[in-house]
Formats: C-alpha cells, structure tokens, sequence
C-alpha cells in the first residue's frame, strides 16, 4: 500500500469519477484506475462499484475512507514537524477563534507578523462547536475560545485568563461613573447583546430569568468589534467578558451587583496531535498582550 494510492483513492471519493480525480492528481486516468485497482487487490475488498463513467462508493470503500484521509492527515503532521527542525520560524498557522474572542486576538496579530514573517497566518472565525470539528480534523492548528474545563474530550487544553462578565459603556455614557450597576437597573436600560451561545449572553438570559425581568434587547450580533463599535457610538450598553474591551480606551466595564461570573480562556489543541512550532511561538506572543 502505497501513499498515493491512498491519495487517488481519496480524490476519487471525493469527485465520485475517475476523470476528474485523475485531473485533480495530475495523471491519467487509466494510472489512477489501475493503482486504485491495485488497492482494491491488495485489501481484498471493492472500493468503488463502478457505473459507466461514474462511480460509489462500497461499504468497504466508505469504512477504508475514514482511515485513508487520517493517515494522508499524519503523514502531513509528520512532514511539517519535520520542516521545523530546519526552520523554526517558517511555515503556517492555523486559528480558529470563536466570535467573544474576536477582540483579543487582534493585539498579538501584528507584532508576531512582523517578529516572524515567514509564519502565515491564517484565522478563521466560528462558534466552538464548529471549530472544535475542524480541530480534531487537522482543518486547524489550535482554537482560542472560552471553555468549560471538564468539557475537553480529545483535546489538550492551556489556560490563558480569567475574566469577569460585566456591563460596559461608553466613557461619555451618564452610567460610566458607576462602581457597579443592579440587575434591575440594568434591565430598564437598551441592550446590544451577544448572540445566544456566547457566554455573557447565558449570564445576562440567567439573571433576568431569576428577577422576572424582560430585557430591553435593541440588537444583537455576533462580531465582537461591530458591537462594541455601536457600544462606543451611542447610548446603549452591552454585557461580556471584560477582557473584550482591552484595546478600547473608549469604553468602560462597570460590574453587575451580586455573586459575579468569571469566565476562563484557553487554547484548544488536538490531544497526541504534534503541536507546531508556530503555535508555541505564537501561545508565547498572545500571552504577553494578554
């Protein structure tokens, strides 16, 4: 069994037709047949039922599927650790950020770029749920999210802070002076909250529910830097963590009256995955802005 045939035999899964998978490998088809042949041999089992031009996959081909694309997976791990060795600054990194972590990941972006510019970076913004499958699917490199900490099957977890949920305002709001706020008063008030599934959004659903108090919710969305765009600009206020608004000098985290709510960061990597160099470098550099 060889690596390309693993290739071909994935490519050809994928596309469901020999010629085009033969395209997308650079060889003839009768090359990408007879090797896939060679395979089936090999196994003792058919991978594909032919059908004139097109082809499926068996029961055999779908089981043989899951372990072909891991194996293609590792042998890229093994070749970038490799790689490494020889440059410990070079290749890429892969992020996935979850949308409350948006606004922290800025400040580490560009001194990194520019300490090691023969890193790529690329992010990739997302729910946990979804990042989380990329993750154990070698899709990316690390995750920087909130996070329950028993909750981390199959994942290696490094914590990076804790941060408490609290209101926040505009410096120029008449609340800014405030040394902290009830949840009565806050609920008289317009919201512009953080979708459902944010942290801070359970915390705000759950103290009003307690109350009996409906909030007065204006609008909500997901990207953390347009929200507090809107907070900066006007006279409504929002709740989340307050390590989201580090780099705004504009706004003001005023705490929420009664037992406070701390949520806690980490770093998200695959478990007896190869960690690359790059994402240490980069844990280093985000943990010094943070």
């Amino acid at each position: 069994m060889e690596l390309r045939q693993l290739n071909y035999f994935v490519k050809a899964a994928e596309h469901l037709h020999f010629t085009e998978a033969a395209g997308a490998c650079f060889v003839t088809q009768s090359t990408l047949s007879q090797q896939i042949k060679q395979l089936e041999e090999e196994l003792g089992m058919l991978l594909f039922d032919r059908i004139g031009k097109h082809v499926r996959l068996t029961e055999a081909g779908n089981v043989f599927l899951k372990h072909a694309r891991q194996i293609l997976r590792d042998v890229a791990k093994s070749k970038e650790a490799i790689s490494e060795l020889n440059s410990l600054a070079a290749g890429d990194l892969k992020i996935g950020v979850t949308y409350a972590f948006s606004s922290m990941v800025l400040p580490a972006l560009t001194p990194f770029s520019f300490k090691y510019p023969g890193i790529k970076i690329y992010v990739e913004y997302g729910p946990p749920e979804v990042l989380e499958l990329k993750l154990k699917g070698a899709e990316l490199d690390i995750i920087l999210t909130f996070h329950e900490e028993s909750d981390n099957e199959g994942l290696e977890m490094q914590p990076l802070f804790s941060s408490r949920i609290m209101m926040v305002v505009s410096k120029k709001h008449p609340l800014a002076a405030l040394k902290k706020i009830t949840v009565n008063e806050l609920g008289a008030l317009d919201l512009i909250l953080p979708g459902k599934g944010f942290s801070s959004r359970d915390y705000v659903n759950e103290i009003f529910r307690k109350k009996n108090i409906l909030p007065r919710v204006r609008i909500e969305m997901n990207e953390v830097n347009s929200l507090l765009s809107l907070v900066e600009n006007t006279s409504w206020v929002t709740v989340l963590n307050e390590k989201a608004i580090m780099t705004w000098d504009s706004l003001v985290a005023i705490p929420i009256a009664g037992k406070e709510r701390y949520k806690r960061a980490f770093i998200l990597w695959q478990k007896g995955v190869y960690k690359k160099k790059a994402a240490t470098l980069f844990i280093e550099e985000l943990s010094k802005v943070l």
